[in-house]
């Protein structure tokens, strides 16, 4: 027999977390997006070519915010996070941006509000699964 995990199918995705001084940027998912509605997220989205211009692509779309506007401050190493009821393996490429004028960010159809708080506060949100521990290796 299989093992379940087996079974799932695999997506690679970025997930990007904004900094402005001590803070982070949490985006609440509107009931519009594919999976996780009304859950809080980074600035996420599918890889569809390499990694670092995803996560620029997914900043752009999600905040209106371009490369003049963040700096990346750090890639953390990949992380599988398993959903048994989607039937997917999320494989997140977690990045950490620093946000030089966090006034700039004008939020897509994607999200509904957001938020900044202290990174050890993420625990008090519902969020995607997956998020804090994507959070954890950036975030140090």
């Amino acid at each position: 027999m299989k093992n379940t995990d087996e079974r799932l199918e695999e997506k690679h995705i970025v997930t990007c977390f904004l900094k402005h001084k001590d803070n982070i940027l949490i985006l609440k998912r509107s009931k519009k997006v594919g999976s996780y509605q009304r859950k809080w997220a980074g600035v996420s989205g599918y890889i569809e070519r390499n990694e670092i211009e995803q996560a620029y692509t997914e900043i752009k779309e999600e905040t209106g915010l371009d490369k003049n506007d963040v700096e990346l401050s750090t890639k953390g190493e990949n992380l599988e996070v398993l959903d048994v009821d989607l039937g997917r393996r999320w494989i997140v490429h977690p990045f950490l941006f620093l946000v030089y004028d966090p006034d700039k960010i004008k939020i897509d159809w994607e999200h509904t509000e957001i938020k900044w708080i202290n990174p050890a506060d993420i625990i008090n949100f519902e969020t995607v699964p997956g998020l804090k521990d994507a959070l954890d290796r950036v975030n140090h």
